[in-house]
């Protein structure tokens, strides 16, 4: 299960907007805000530690409240059908030696660039978990050192689609409007995991396949084949999945495998995930056939069917692997040869001459000669 934080001050320095990565309606794209915090570790169910670390903005801690729901939870993770709901909490502690004043809300989840799950902004409006969760208090004001719980309700509205949805709670110091329109927040949350109740029906597809051979000027040695492809999560059910990648020649000789794959990362339903991998060592053998193989699986966590194992997804895509210098070799050596040929051919023909013209001249001497008398 990747972690739910929000990008290093680094990374919010080079970055100035996240966006989903899924193309489904199901989650809204991100605004054009830059998220200003610490590595979210706390959205993983870090308890509230220490006083922050001087190159730490985010001043506060956040867990989850221990009750009947569960207690020392890494997260929360809820089961819940269509038109039912539960009541939980969220523990903030001032971990500074100011009071401090923050905001709270619960937003959508998505899949960033990176595998990891992040949480749209306040300027994107959530239309799943981040709509189901109702806050006892939209702020909340604590002395130095001090902790509150804020209490909160999850609401599944009747007739959603069964399946996997995430989102999070979020804290938040509140932020000015910024002159230059981009709005810098210091955010820290804990991930919600929910699933709806109902048939699960966990999908993968391979789509957009593509095989692409690169040549090496030397025309005996092997080259390398770049596949790309896009992994579309086209279920109601978060997956992860592990990858298999061949390269074959035709009638699948000369098969090389992919080595050091990574897993791809878990995707929420509508997400998608690009792929690019390098095939070394392949012979050109013409027309290359690119194999993909993939082994989901179901997180644990949240699931009512356990990981149960999966059918595997493959697809295939073929692309030419043309030696090229070893055919313009072969070419010129077949042109050297036809010529070589073609010169016989025409020295024979001249030698062939040259005999008929001295046979018919000598014939003609001959015939040119006086007749003796006897």
């Amino acid at each position: 299960m990747p972690e739910l934080h929000l990008p290093s001050p680094a990374a919010a320095l080079a970055r100035r907007s996240s966006r989903p990565r899924h193309a489904s309606g199901r989650r809204p794209a991100v605004a054009l805000v830059v998220a200003f915090a610490a590595a979210l570790t706390a959205l993983t169910g870090v308890a509230a530690g220490p006083a922050a670390a001087a190159e730490d903005p985010v001043s506060w801690g956040v867990r989850t409240a221990a009750n009947d729901q569960g207690a020392e939870r890494a997260n929360y993770a809820y089961v819940l059908d269509p038109g039912t709901g539960l009541d939980d909490a969220i523990v903030v502690t001032n971990n500074d030696d100011v009071a401090v004043d923050l905001d709270l809300s619960a937003a959508d989840g998505f899949t960033t660039e990176t595998g990891v799950l992040d949480l749209v902004t306040s300027e994107t409006p959530s239309t799943a978990v981040g709509s189901w969760i109702t806050l006892s208090a939209p702020s909340v004001h604590l002395e130095a050192g001090e902790s509150a719980e804020i209490p909160f309700r999850v609401e599944v509205p009747a007739g959603i689609t069964p399946g996997d949805y995430a989102g999070g709670i979020v804290t938040a110091l509140p932020t000015p409007e910024a002159a230059s329109g981009v709005s810098v927040d210091r955010r820290l949350g804990i991930r919600v995991q929910l699933r709806v109740g109902g048939e699960l029906a966990p999908a993968l597809a391979i789509e957009d396949l593509r095989v692409e051979y690169s040549g090496s000027a030397d025309p005996f040695a092997a080259g390398s084949t770049t596949v790309t492809y896009t992994v579309h999560n086209t279920g109601n059910a978060r997956l992860a999945a592990d990858q298999a990648i061949a390269v074959a020649g035709p009638f699948g000789m000369l098969s090389v495998e992919a080595t050091r794959l990574e897993a791809l990362p878990e995707l929420l339903p509508g997400d998608t995930w690009d792929v690019t991998a390098t095939v070394p060592g392949v012979v050109p053998t013409g027309l290359l056939t690119a194999t993909v193989d993939l082994t989901p699986r179901l997180p644990v966590e949240g699931s009512t069917t356990g990981n149960a194992p999966l059918p595997e997804v493959h697809a295939s895509a073929t692309g030419w692997a043309v030696p090229w210098t070893l055919l313009v070799i072969v070419l010129v050596l077949a042109a050297a040869a036809v010529a070589f040929v073609a010169l016989r051919r025409r020295r024979k023909r001249r030698e062939a001459a040259r005999i008929e013209a001295a046979v018919a001249e000598a014939l003609q001497q001959r015939e040119q000669e006086p007749t003796p008398v006897g």
